[in-house]
């Protein structure tokens, strides 16, 4: 047996460290998994890269709702909805952020017009939700 023989294996390397791209790929199936830090670590520097990215963002909105950070979820679901007012994923997701923080009030509209414009039978279960916890009780 040969001592001197070293072999080294080569560096790991995740996807979506450079590419936006491929990030975006890897941080789904992570928040997919919930693992919102895993997440972040490549949304960030991708981010860096490319700071309109908007997929890059409401992926990162997702990995702070996971991870409770409700504020900064807040801001960047603000901003997405803002650039895009038919975005029925970041609307309804910003209703369910000011649910989470007892804005009633302020998420009833966002997670109404969620549920209209979606379809979705979730969302209009969470448009009910909020308005009967507005509604005082008989």
């Amino acid at each position: 047996m040969n001592d001197d023989l070293n072999l080294t294996a080569p560096p790991v390397v995740f996807p979506g460290q450079h590419a936006p791209e491929s990030a975006y790929r890897t941080a789904f199936d992570l928040l997919a998994r919930r693992a919102p830090k895993e997440a972040l670590d490549l949304i960030e520097p991708a981010l860096t890269e490319d700071p309109d990215n908007t997929a890059l963002r409401t992926l990162r909105a997702w990995a702070y709702l996971l991870q409770a950070r409700l504020g900064r979820a807040e801001t960047e679901l603000e901003r997405l909805v803002e650039e895009n007012p038919a975005d029925d994923w970041s609307r309804h997701a910003l209703g369910r952020c000011l649910e989470r923080q007892s804005r009633f009030a302020e998420a009833l509209p966002h997670l109404r017009l969620a549920a209209v414009m979606s379809g979705d039978p979730d969302h209009g279960l969470a448009a009910l939700r909020v308005e009967q916890l507005l509604t005082p009780d008989e």
